[in-house]
Order: structure tokens, then sequence, then C-alpha cells
């Protein structure tokens, strides 16, 4: 089946076996290998895409002949004119990344998260996260990370 979509921008058409998903579209079709797959049962969240700009999906829960049509943003295409997007910035600076593993995942998940509620509490960002899991940060430093690139860094995430 023929699948045009546009990611990070470009268009693209190609021809798809249609039980393809879309993470492996995304990663062996495209190249692009910033989305991860971590367990293909949509329960780790490493492979989060935004479908139309604003909306998470778990692609590797997604056939990619479901995307035709659709525009895909993916990890890479967040950093924009050699310039990170504030949510990475945010990860770096608030060390939101350990082995790196399941971040693009959550930072895709965050930047949808936070165009829907751009000033989240903290049990908001930890609600709006927990379809992502990471093994090696613990959470805290992400949540500083959403804190951050919200601008609702608090006292004590500046603190610490």
């Amino acid at each position: 089946m023929k699948v045009n979509v546009t990611v990070n921008g470009e268009a693209y058409e190609r021809d798809v076996e249609p039980r393809t998903l879309l993470a492996y579209f995304l990663r062996e079709s495209l190249g692009l290998t910033g989305t991860h797959v971590g367990c293909d049962t949509s329960h780790c969240g490493c492979c989060v895409v935004l479908l139309d700009g604003d909306r998470a999906v778990k692609s590797c829960n997604m056939f990619a002949v479901q995307a035709d049509g659709h525009a895909i943003t993916t990890v890479e295409g967040l950093e924009q004119a050699g310039k990170l997007h504030p949510l990475q910035q945010a990860f770096w600076d608030q060390h939101g990344l350990q082995c790196g593993y399941c971040t693009p995942g959550m930072l895709m998940t965050c930047v949808a998260f936070l165009k829907h509620n751009p000033k989240p509490s903290e049990a908001e960002i930890r609600e709006g996260i927990s379809g992502n899991l990471c093994r090696c940060t613990g959470y805290q430093n992400i949540v500083k990370a959403v804190q951050q690139a919200a601008g609702a860094e608090t006292a004590e995430a500046v603190a610490s």
C-alpha cells in the first residue's frame, strides 16, 4: 500500500506492507531512529510520536497506513534551526535523562501534554507522563524539566 505522510515537515510517499507498524516505518523506511521501541505492547511509551502536531500516539501500536495523510513529528523534529526545543533544553538543564532510552518518547509525550495543559501542577505532570516508563531516573528530574519548560519551575526545583 502507498502511504503519504509528512514527517517533521517533510513529505514522504512510500510503499509499505499493510501490517507495518508506524514505529518500524519511521525507523526502517525513513531512517528516523530516535523513535525507540522498548516493548512492542504500548506499555513503555518509548515510541511516542505526535500525530497532527498535538496528539501523542504510541507508534508501536499504530500501523503506518493509519498515518496516511497525517503529519507526524518525531523527536528529530523538535530541534529547530540548531536550537533545542524548550523541553529538550529543560531535560538537559534538570538532568531529566540517564540512559536516554525512554527520553524520545517522554519528550514527545510532554510536548503534547504541555500543549493541552501549559501550566500543570506536579500531580498533573505525574499523571501526564504515567504512560511512559523510565527505569533510570525515578521521574523527579523529569517532573522538574516539565515544570521548567512550562515556566512553572518551583523554588524547590531551583534549589535542588
